[in-house]
């Protein structure tokens, strides 16, 4: 343990920036994975974890900033680097931090001249085994969901509809613009609180998943061939000028009856389209509220101005700030503090608490953007594909006439499937009738035609209504009792042995029916 590398987390620069990268319950994993753990004083006040509660983790508390960063091997952060703490880069360390490589042109010179390795946390490649250690999801999570709590706390009125003594309130309608992770988070928090919840995105697969949590998934009516997800990262890709012509029709068609607009549209390496322009902001509502989370490139909004809270002249608030994971810092410091933490894991394959930085590896290598004084970015693409909804295959429309054939041949089958049953029924009948007496015929006819007809009815069902037909087969349940116990009295001892047998049988159904029923009617009830 005492050999390990130290991991040291200093106190974050950027002004208000409240997260921490290291939390004292990381700490503690990664003591098992050999790592002796440092930690700048205060740098974890703001997000709630005071120094105490990291000695008592076993962490080292360091005063300065500069004492740290010479300590450490491994450095873990959360926001890029400063020109200042770049200074401290050298050849034997390690920094784990977003470091932005696509627009960070300097702090990538500055750690390609240092020697040092550089893992950038947005780099992880979005494939299922990196899942652990996407720290863009985890903070898009949070974002989307602060977003909706940021437009009710300057909207002024209910998100859900309420009819009082007073009078009628409606229901917010809300519009999130782009359904990836904090869309998705965006949609379930505004769904949660009882808004009429509308979403659009430009990758058509996502409308299950936006569907599925309670909200309408916005269609165009235009077809463009779609990019495959995992070619792209999961990420949308650049769509044409006639399908952005076509959305933003969509949008303003929209508009004035939206409240609350959550705009989350982002491609990778790119500025933030724009997507709710000017006369879209002037079209709705006095009072309405715009949620830009992607102002730090630039802004899916025409109006929005990055870290700041903007009031057009029709009274439409427009929010552009960029920390709202560090508005909520101590979940946030936790998830990211778990996706630095399974990063370190997979470094660390011997868990002898040394850095074993495998170029080979899809995600280390995809994350890394400087390597022994050379820049590594952008990486290649990973060998595995990216996570991905795979495409439907295509469905041939059928034209009137082969729909016709379609179904006479259907008709003809299932034709022939009644023949065949009524004929092996008549037959049954036949070699019964010749050994039984009069009096058992006349009851058997009349269970072998309740047989057929029961069999007909609930098996041509789908399966997935079966569940909620339950009170319909105890009510034909019920029927089979009061048959049964009108032949319990027959001189027959056959005819007796059988509505015994009916009255156990159809009692069990019923029995559990109800069973079933009350355990359904509990999963809805409100504790």
């Amino acid at each position: 343990m005492d050999n390990g590398q130290i991991i040291g987390t200093p106190k974050e620069l950027f002004q208000g920036e409240a997260r921490v990268a290291m939390t004292p319950e990381s700490a503690t994993q990664l003591q098992k994975l050999g790592y002796r753990c440092a930690v700048q004083s205060g740098a974890g006040v703001s997000a709630g974890f005071s120094d105490k509660a990291y000695e008592e983790a076993g962490v080292e508390i360091v005063k300065t900033a500069k004492a740290l960063w010479e300590k450490a091997d491994i450095i873990a952060k959360v926001r890029e680097p400063e020109k200042a703490e770049l200074k401290h880069l050298s050849k034997e360390k390690t920094l784990i931090s977003f470091f932005n490589p696509a627009g960070n042109e300097d702090g990538m010179e500055a750690a390609k001249a240092s020697g040092a390795n550089v893992i950038a946390m947005e780099m992880v490649p979005r494939i299922s085994r990196a899942q652990k250690m996407d720290a863009l999801s985890s903070m898009a999570n949070i974002a989307g969901y602060r977003a909706v709590i940021e437009a009710g706390n300057n909207f002024g009125r209910f998100f859900t509809g309420q009819i009082t003594a007073a009078g009628k309130v409606p229901p917010a309608k809300v519009m999130v613009v782009g359904a990836g992770v904090a869309g998705l988070a965006a949609i379930g928090a505004s769904v949660s609180l009882g808004a009429i919840t509308y979403a659009f995105d430009v990758r058509p697969e996502v409308a299950e998943q936006v569907e599925s949590m309670g909200a309408e998934f916005v269609y165009l009516d235009f077809e463009e061939e779609q990019q495959d997800g995992a070619a792209t990262g999961g990420y949308a890709s650049v769509s044409s000028p006639e399908f952005r012509e076509a959305q933003l029709a969509k949008f303003r068609e929209l508009a004035p009856e939206i409240d609350i607009v959550i705009t989350t549209a982002l491609i990778p390496n790119r500025e933030a389209p724009k997507l709710w322009l000017e006369d879209m902001v002037g079209a709705m509502k006095t009072g309405s509220v715009i949620i830009d989370l992607a102002a730090e490139r630039g802004g899916n909004v025409e109006g929005t101005v990055k870290d700041e809270k903007v009031v057009t002249d029709n009274g439409v608030t427009i929010i552009g700030y960029t920390d709202f994971p560090s508005r909520m810092a101590a979940q946030s410091s936790s998830l990211y503090s778990t996706n630095i933490r399974h990063m370190m894991t997979d470094l660390t394959p011997e868990k002898d608490g040394q850095v074993n930085h495998d170029m080979e590896d899809d995600v280390i290598r995809g994350a890394t953007v400087t390597f022994e004084g050379e820049i590594t970015f952008p990486p290649p693409p990973p060998k595995i594909k990216a996570i991905a909804a795979q495409k439907k295959p295509e469905v041939k429309e059928l034209t009137p006439e082969e729909k016709r054939e379609k179904e006479k041949a259907d008709f003809k089958e299932a034709t022939k499937k009644q023949v065949i049953m009524l004929g092996a029924g008549g037959l049954l009948m036949l070699v019964v009738g010749a050994f039984a007496p009069a009096s058992f015929m006349q009851h058997f006819i009349v269970f072998v035609l309740s047989c057929f007809i029961g069999f007909q009815v609930i098996w041509n069902v789908s399966h997935a209504l079966h569940t909620p037909l339950m009170a319909v087969t105890n009510a034909i349940s019920g029927i089979v009792i009061l048959g049964a116990v009108l032949q319990i009295g027959s001189s027959s001892s056959l005819v007796l042995i059988m509505a015994t047998i009916s009255v156990l049988i159809a009692t069990i159904n019923i029995v559990g029916g109800f069973l079933v029923t009350r355990r359904m009617l509990a999963m809805f009830e409100k504790s």
